[in-house]
């Protein structure tokens, strides 16, 4: 094997490896963002985990943010609370669950 395969053997890795964290990081934004949904919506324990679960599984079934941020929106609109508040709060939980996959949380 030449030092060329070995480099590129190791970008494919890294590659690998920084998908892997993007995936479980927003896998982990979307949990929090429908915990913190749920809590605009008056929900706690039990009933505030089964929304945050029915909610981001529109990721998987509809595909992606926009699945997520609708939903939110939706629900959330009778309180007042805008798509640009849901985004703003996706950012800050971003970095947040990006953190808590870097420690393993």
């Amino acid at each position: 094997m030449t030092t060329f395969d070995k480099r590129e053997e190791g970008f494919e890795r890294k590659f690998a490896l920084d998908e892997e964290l993007k995936f479980k990081a927003e896998a982990r934004r979307n949990r929090l963002l429908g915990l913190w949904a749920a809590g605009e919506l008056g929900m706690s324990g039990d009933a505030a985990i089964a929304y945050a679960k029915e909610a981001v599984a529109g990721v998987f079934a509809e595909g992606g943010d926009k699945a997520v941020v609708a939903r939110v929106t939706a629900d959330l609109s009778a309180n007042g609370v805008t798509e640009d508040a849901i985004r703003a709060q996706m950012t800050e939980l971003m970095a947040q669950a990006v953190a808590q996959v870097k420690a393993g949380v």
